[in-house]
């Protein structure tokens, strides 16, 4: 429990939050009926503490538990590492988990799709041939079932990943590239830097955004929801919910 200065302090520093860095802006947060998932969105009050909550919470380093792995595993199926698959939810033969990762109920993971580290996939997504996820958050109903790569980002309810559409994470300003990253990503919101608070974060996609075929997405984007996106070979940036945009 917090004590009445600590309490002040943290008000202070909330008061002090972007509205837009939140989770709330992108994703509607009442319409989000996995327990796990909703947790996890009230605990972090910006979008960029998700990657770190997905981790310790997998890691059993927060008030909640997992759900009972009781959903299918195919044979023939790769699932290596702390994977829980929960009832409802389908990994057919032929996918790739490696864990620490959390499939939620009506997930089907199909055939030649690879989900990596630190990932949580909510409910309903499909998740097909050739698509790999990595250190991000699904919150329900996403359809990635093309060639596609996400990684360290999430993705609101309803989102489309069209084929051969990719996020990036890494910042590189000047070569050669290191590993692990060394510099900061930062978004930026209104001509001004918001730092990520990690060296690598990928996009935020809000509800109902589909993200056209073939599309890079730079890093730290933040996409409201129900933006439509046109065509384009990379986008990057901020885009205002409900707006248009490439």
């Amino acid at each position: 429990m917090h004590r009445l200065s600590d309490a002040s302090a943290l008000n202070t520093a909330l008061e002090r939050i972007d509205y837009r860095t939140t989770p709330e802006y992108y994703i509607d947060t009442e319409q989000v009926t996995d327990p796990v998932v909703a947790y996890l969105l009230s605990y972090c009050p910006t979008v960029f503490g998700l990657k770190k909550a997905i981790a310790d919470l997998l890691a059993g380093r927060l008030d909640i538990e997992l759900p009972e792995a009781s959903g299918v595993i195919e044979p023939g199926a790769v699932v290596r590492g702390e994977v829980t698959v929960a009832a409802g939810a389908l990994v057919a033969e032929g996918a790739y988990i490696t864990g620490p990762v959390l499939v939620c109920p009506g997930t089907v993971i199909d055939a030649g799709a690879r989900v990596r580290d630190h990932t949580i996939i909510g409910p309903s997504c499909r998740i097909g041939w050739g698509a790999e996820i990595t250190r991000s958050l699904l919150v329900g109903g996403v359809f990635m079932k093309h060639t596609s790569f996400v990684g360290d980002s999430v993705l609101g309810l309803g989102v489309n990943i069209g084929a051969f559409a990719s996020t990036t994470g890494l910042k590189v300003t000047c070569g050669p590239v290191t590993e692990p990253a060394s510099e900061e990503v930062c978004a930026h919101l209104d001509g001004r830097r918001v730092a990520a608070g990690q060296t690598k974060f990928g996009a935020v996609i809000g509800d109902g955004v589909i993200v056209p075929a073939g599309t890079v997405l730079q890093p730290a984007t933040l996409i409201g929801a129900h933006t439509l996106l046109h065509p384009k070979t990379q986008i990057g940036g901020f885009f205002p919910a409900g707006s248009q945009g490439r």
